[in-house]
């Protein structure tokens, strides 16, 4: 198809704060995983679709199937909807102890609450 510019699981944004390797990146509507470490506007590349294990917010317990939400001040994972962008499911509990959670972005289009 001559219109097909590449699959979309991973793109190339331009790093909206310093960011380091396995870490979530929101620019815009997009959300990603940062493939390696970038400064704050250079170009990152960003894994859109998988399973990553992320950042969360402390003393939050996670159920696994819960639908997780990413806390763009903080820059980590919550189940707060309000004010947070929709990034994907939880697919196992994290404990409230847990520093991570691990999550499927499944391609969720990142909406505010």
């Amino acid at each position: 198809m001559k219109t097909f510019v590449q699959p979309g699981d991973s793109l190339t944004v331009v790093a909206p704060y310093a960011v380091t390797s396995g870490q979530g990146v929101l620019v815009g509507a997009i959300f990603g995983v940062a493939a390696y470490d970038a400064a704050l506007n250079a170009n990152v590349e960003v894994q859109t679709e998988g399973v990553f294990d992320v950042t969360k917010e402390p003393a939050l317990a996670i159920t696994a199937g819960a639908r997780v939400y990413w806390d763009n001040t903080n820059r980590r994972i919550t189940t707060t909807a309000t004010g947070n962008y929709h990034v994907g499911i939880a697919t196992l509990a994290a404990l409230a102890a847990d520093t991570t959670v691990r999550v499927w972005t499944e391609r969720v289009p990142a909406s505010g609450a």
